[in-house]
């Protein structure tokens, strides 16, 4: 499926951050410009957005364009995955971040979410270590602590059989694996700072992502200050995100000022909370809906116990959660078609060339994960929960570009192995220990704003399964 683009490959290592090889210049082999859909929106402004691209992509197909009203310009889409691989791997010095910078920047300031350019680059070279497989198992203590509470609050909605608002229960509980990874013993000397409450809380309380929770979140930076100052004064040794921020350095030996910690510090609360608890969300409800997979996780969490009793779902270390291979299929799959990064956006610099097309500088371009990781070309029955998709054999034979939940090239998600390995870790436990009916009715409203949400609460029975963990 792949078009006769003879670009050479970027070979990205680990960090995504090596030289690179210069895209190669391509010349356009389309006169004009991609077609322009009938329909006029403000993609990724308008609540119907998502809607109107999958309307527009099945009656243009992999590249076309949108007019935006409210921008008074020409949108590009594009969901081939030779332009998605030059966008964001072959040419991606030729892209900045696009249409929504502002309003995430008031939010995260200038976090790697949204930096550009050399500051970027430096950010990413001092976070990425703190990212590293080796690093992120050493996690798995504060991802245990966090499910020990949910065992509690599971435990008590399997005894008195009432609804179980799973959606609000994954936004629960992997705020707290953030927070603990994030600060650590110190969590609990933020929340006495606040008479004893989470800061944090309004994450979880504030659905909306408005200019008045960016306000209230952003209002938590001085308190992060005044944490850093603490430790720096006392001498604190720590180990987590915080203090490997803090003890990052730069290529010349100097540390994050203060403002630029307190910005990836923050950036690493909203991400990771988010992201996987939107993810997991979607994963236990197509669990629920799916008994002949909830089974083969069972059998697979089941055998990895009773074979290796320490590589358990706790304390599991990072290669017995790759061992997981139908439980992360189940979690990538979930993905697939619930992408919560559904939307990549991007403006080209200089003129290139996508779908054969000249594209002129300043262009707003944009790709939807969501689109690409549906696309019938690709994936056989598009619309069906199939996690044998993500088998070994499987990934090795399908197309690269065509999976790119944490995006891809050197600015995919620094968090991509937490995310999985704290994903897995808690489907693994809580699998072993539970079984979910599904209890709602009728199709699930999709919420396509910053990231892919149900729009309403997804409610579940709760049933021990007799077996300890």
């Amino acid at each position: 499926m792949s078009r006769s683009d003879t670009t050479p490959a970027l070979s990205t290592p680990p960090d995504g951050l090596a030289e690179e090889i210069p895209a190669r210049r391509l010349e356009p082999t389309r006169p004009g410009l991609p077609p322009l859909a009938e329909r006029t929106f403000d993609v990724a402004s308008t609540e119907d957005s998502l809607e109107n691209l999958v309307a527009c992509t099945a009656a243009h197909g992999d590249i076309y364009r949108v007019y935006a009203p409210g921008r008074k310009r020409d949108t590009w889409i594009c969901n081939h995955p030779d332009d998605i691989k030059r966008l964001l791997v072959t040419n991606h010095r030729n892209y900045t971040k696009g249409v929504g910078l502002d309003r995430v920047k008031i939010l995260l300031g200038n976090g790697i979410m949204v930096s550009e350019g050399e500051f970027w680059k430096r950010q990413r070279r001092m976070i990425q270590p703190a990212f590293h497989r080796k690093m992120v198992e050493q996690y798995a203590g504060c991802i245990d602590a966090a499910l020990d509470q949910a065992v509690l609050r599971w435990d008590a909605a399997a005894a008195q059989a009432t609804a179980f608002d799973i959606t609000a229960e994954m936004s629960t509980l992997t705020l707290e694996i953030i927070l603990r990874s994030i600060f650590g013993q110190d969590l609990q000397w933020l929340e006495q700072k606040m008479g004893g409450n989470n800061p944090f809380a309004l994450v979880t309380e504030h659905s909306a992502r408005d200019l008045v929770f960016a306000y209230k979140f952003r209002s938590l930076a001085k308190l992060v200050v005044e944490l850093v100052q603490a430790r720096r004064g006392g001498q604190w040794e720590r180990f987590d995100f915080l203090q490997m921020l803090m003890d990052a350095r730069d290529k010349d030996e100097q540390p994050m000022p203060d403002r630029e910690l307190v910005d990836e510090a923050l950036t690493l609360v909203v991400a990771g909370h988010e992201t996987s608890a939107s993810a997991l969300n979607w994963a236990w409800y197509l669990l629920a809906t799916h008994p002949t997979a909830v089974a083969r996780v069972e059998t697979e969490v089941d055998a990895l116990e009773n074979a290796a009793p320490g590589e358990g779902p706790q304390a599991m270390s990072y290669a017995a959660s790759e061992s997981l291979v139908w439980t992360q299929g189940v979690l990538k799959e979930a993905m697939r078609l619930y992408p919560p990064g559904w939307l990549l956006t991007r403006r080209s610099v200089e003129e290139d060339v996508l779908g054969g097309y000249r594209i002129p500088p300043g262009t707003d371009v944009m790709l939807s994960p969501y689109l690409i990781q549906r696309h019938a070309s690709y994936w056989p029955d598009p619309e069906q929960f199939r996690p044998e998709r993500f088998l070994p054999e499987a990934e090795a034979a399908r197309e690269k570009w065509v999976y790119i939940p944490f995006a891809a090239g050197p600015r995919h998600c620094v968090g991509e192995n937490f995310a999985l390995y704290e994903m897995t870790v808690h489907l693994a436990r809580m699998v072993r220990r539970y079984r979910l009916d599904y209890l709602d009715e009728g199709p699930i409203p999709i919420e396509a704003a910053v990231n892919l949400r149900s729009l309403r609460p997804l409610h579940f029975q709760v049933h021990r399964r007799h077996v300890s963990t």
